[in-house]
């Protein structure tokens, strides 16, 4: 008896008023016999599920059934509510965590908390993510204002399609209207968003796209890097281990491609001197050049 079948059959059942017994055994790859083995098998464990033969008949459960938690595990209860405790913290499934840890009678014991937000993050961030939360569900345009990784501002309207964690960070996959194509944009970019009255239809320019650096447009520069110790905490929470090797007078080495743009010239000066380009070398004499200009906003020392 797989128990997994099991759950999807009453799943289904659940979703649909009457499904064939044939249907139900193409779906799993399975004899229509194995059908209905399982639904006496249900039928056995207390859910009220019946099989009708002849025209008009089918598979279905009596209305109002509740699905039952002896269908699942402790180890498969125990992950469908960690899961929504991860979505919980995104602002999802809250009120579906609550039904479940109350059917299933577990509290979670505490041992589990996910927060997706940065430190120092308030009200803001989290009514941008409601609203995009909302406008992806419901299908509506939003219009927003947009930094570049350049630093341009400009004002965008946009079809929401789907919100993405990567890398420390949120971003929403959306097409946008004035670039008539689909657009990546980082959340913490985006200022005044506003939910619109326009709904539309999705189509295939809304297909989501995996968020590849190798697909990103413009080129993947090679970046090798020596760290000081004092930045070894960083570097590692930054780049993969298998990027890291440690030299034997203790720097690290690390050897990266990430798409050309500001944002990395940005995030190797956040290193200050902690950090040493050995190549390319565009990217040492753009570094060479903010510097120049950072002293010279302080002047020469008196």
């Amino acid at each position: 008896m797989h128990t997994g079948r099991l759950f999807e059959i009453v799943y289904l059942l659940q979703s649909r008023p009457r499904m064939t017994a044939r249907e139900l055994a193409e779906r799993f790859e399975v004899s229509v016999r194995t059908i209905y083995r399982d639904i006496d098998a249900l039928s056995a464990a207390g859910v009220p599920v019946y099989a009708a033969r002849g025209g008009g008949g089918g598979v279905g459960l009596l209305p109002g059934y509740v699905l039952d938690r002896s269908l699942l595990t402790d180890g498969e209860q125990d992950e469908i509510l960690y899961a929504l405790r991860a979505m919980a913290a995104a602002g999802m499934g809250g009120a579906a965590l609550e039904k479940l840890a109350g059917l299933f009678q577990k509290s979670g014991d505490g041992w589990l908390e996910v927060d997706f937000s940065p430190w120092g993050s308030g009200p803001a961030e989290k009514r941008v993510f409601a609203t995009l939360k909302t406008a992806i569900l419901s299908r509506r345009e939003i219009a927003f204002d947009y930094y570049s990784a350049r630093g341009e501002k400009s004002r965008r309207t946009a079809q929401p399609v789907k919100l993405v964690y990567k890398d420390a960070a949120w971003y929403l996959q959306a097409y946008c209207l004035a670039r008539q194509a689909l657009r990546v944009f980082k959340l913490c970019r985006m200022l005044d968003v506003t939910l619109l009255d326009a709904v539309f239809t999705p189509g295939p320019q809304h297909t989501p796209q995996p968020m590849d650096p190798a697909e990103a447009p413009g080129p993947l520069l090679h970046l090798e890097l020596t760290f000081t110790p004092a930045a070894a905490y960083r570097v590692y929470d930054m780049f993969p281990p298998e990027w890291v090797t440690q030299l034997p007078d203790g720097r690290l080495f690390v050897s990266a491609f990430y798409p050309e743009s500001p944002w990395i010239y940005g995030f190797l000066l956040s290193f200050g001197a902690d950090v040493a380009v050995l190549s390319p070398p565009q990217v040492q004499q753009a570094l060479r050049e903010a510097g120049q200009k950072v002293a010279a906003l302080y002047g020469a020392p008196e």
